[in-house]
């Protein structure tokens, strides 16, 4: 193998496809980066056998091949290096050089070990039983909004993804950690032809924004056991998460005792501060009466902390306490300029949504003060 590459085209290349790298695997030719040059391009792949990605860029091509290269020592090989064209070449069976001409620094040369190429665990070629072409933006605003809310326990494989429905104009998003569930509805410009219903892995769709970059559209295919996202050269492969998503929507109360409208800056920047002093998983206390929402924090042995708000407050007053964590996801995640919150008592979920539209969903289970 060797070729000539632009410094930035191998590097950008390089952070997408180093997302797929494991971080935790006894086998070290997961932790590499296929490269494989053919006719006027060279094709970077990696793998965690969870996700696969390929992504592909224009390259001077003097002789074919493929070499699996350690993936993040080259990544950070590649960014030190000074911003002109970068050779790669094969000096031995288990050895590649990787070097560049500058004019201030002279001749950069490096030498990495290889693997085989033939070791590489094949890419996944998926044939989509459904696709859809989504808008990135909007792909990455409603990740972004329920993403948190996505369960870390693999214990309960199925709450560590996102329940991903698209059905004719609407889009909608579901996450749970049992804690709480965050829910973002959509409507797209171009109404899908077939109904979709899919449960994404949660640290993988949270990638795909990020590959995403710039791009108007992400393309997502989906067979019976995997979901593949297309953008430009970009290949983005992961598992589909198998089992049936809770019946969130029985979860959400359509009405409560206590009705609160908040700006949402305003509650966010005062949930902030009031924050600092719940320290040591302490709650933050939440009183709404007379069109006075009372944020309170105490931590004993460090201090207390309280704001008041003006809110637009209707039912029955309330006292309700909240993991502050969850608070703050809550009025963070969202882009709408006020906030609507309901509960019925303090013993039952409150339920943060956007004011008038309902596109954005945000329950918590209370907590004990």
């Amino acid at each position: 193998m060797k070729l000539s590459i632009a410094r930035g085209a191998l590097l950008d290349s390089l952070s997408v496809v180093t997302k797929a790298l494991s971080s935790r695997t006894t086998l070290p030719i997961l932790s590499g980066v296929l490269l494989t040059a053919s006719d006027g391009a060279v094709v970077l792949q990696a793998t965690d056998l969870e996700i696969s990605i390929r992504d592909s860029s224009p390259a001077d091509v003097e002789e074919r091949g493929a070499a699996v290269v350690p993936g993040r020592l080259l990544a950070d090989v590649v960014r030190k290096m000074p911003d002109v064209a970068i050779r790669i070449e094969t000096t031995s069976f288990d050895k590649i050089s990787v070097s560049c001409r500058s004019e201030k620094a002279g001749v950069i040369s490096f030498e990495l070990r290889t693997l085989a190429a033939d070791d590489f665990p094949r890419f996944p070629e998926v044939e989509p039983d459904k696709s859809i072409d989504l808008p990135s933006s909007l792909l990455g605003s409603m990740v972004r909004q329920v993403s948190k809310a996505v369960s870390r326990d693999e214990a309960r494989p199925i709450l560590t993804g996102v329940l991903l429905v698209v059905d004719g104009s609407e889009i909608r998003m579901v996450a749970t950690d049992s804690y709480r569930l965050a829910i973002r509805t959509a409507t797209l410009e171009v109404p899908a032809t077939e109904r979709i219903e899919v449960v994404v892995p949660g640290k993988s769709l949270e990638e795909v924004p990020k590959i995403a970059g710039s791009s108007e559209t992400v393309t997502m295919g989906v067979s019976s056991n995997q979901i593949v996202f297309r953008v430009g050269e970009t290949t983005y492969v992961t598992r589909r998460i198998e089992g049936t998503f809770p019946n969130y929507k029985q979860l959400v109360p359509s009405e409560g005792e206590t009705t609160m409208t908040v700006d949402r800056v305003e509650i966010l920047e005062a949930i902030q501060r009031v924050s600092l002093l719940a320290q040591h998983n302490a709650p933050v206390r939440m009183k709404i009466a007379d069109n006075t929402l009372t944020l309170s924090a105490v931590t004993q042995d460090v201090g207390e902390a309280s704001e008041d708000l003006m809110v637009e407050a209707s039912g029955n007053p309330l006292e309700i306490a909240f993991n502050h964590a969850f608070l703050l996801d809550a009025a963070g995640s969202s882009d709408d300029e006020r906030l609507t919150f309901i509960a019925t008592s303090p013993l039952k979920p409150g339920v943060f949504s956007s004011a008038g539209s309902g596109e954005y969903v945000y329950l918590i289970m209370p907590v004990r003060p």
